[in-house]
């Protein structure tokens, strides 16, 4: 090959990287993967800086704030049924006033909310 078509070849390989590491970046940055601080920490953080709180006081701080969110997630999967059932509910009624047509449409969009709710989880609040 010539070394004009190393050229182009290396000038690929590098518009390539740099291509993907745009849109590496772009998805972690706008995902929030690489910027978002776990919840917790930023409750922390901001009483820390409010109430002028000591290291130790810090560390005891992100240890109830811990404590509190594992408890939430366990109240959170004892409701979950009701909320389900509460949704069900409703979805069934709005079948009840569509036509087939709608209902279809209306199962689709059903399907995706619910896709979504699973990649999504709403963090404690």
């Amino acid at each position: 090959m010539s070394r004009r078509a190393y050229v182009y070849f290396l000038l690929t390989f590098l518009l390539g990287i740099i291509v993907g590491g745009v849109g590496a970046y772009s998805y972690g940055w706008y995902s929030g993967q690489w910027h978002r601080k776990p919840h917790h920490h930023n409750i922390v953080e901001y009483l820390q800086r409010k109430l002028d709180l000591s290291s130790s006081q810090a560390a005891q701080l992100k240890e109830i704030v811990s404590e509190m969110q594992t408890k939430e997630r366990e109240v959170q999967k004892q409701v979950q049924p009701q909320f389900q059932a509460v949704r069900n509910e409703a979805r069934d009624r709005t079948r009840a006033i569509l036509n087939p047509q709608q209902v279809e449409k209306f199962d689709e969009m059903v399907k995706h909310w619910d896709e979504w709710r699973k990649k999504h989880p709403r963090p404690p609040p």
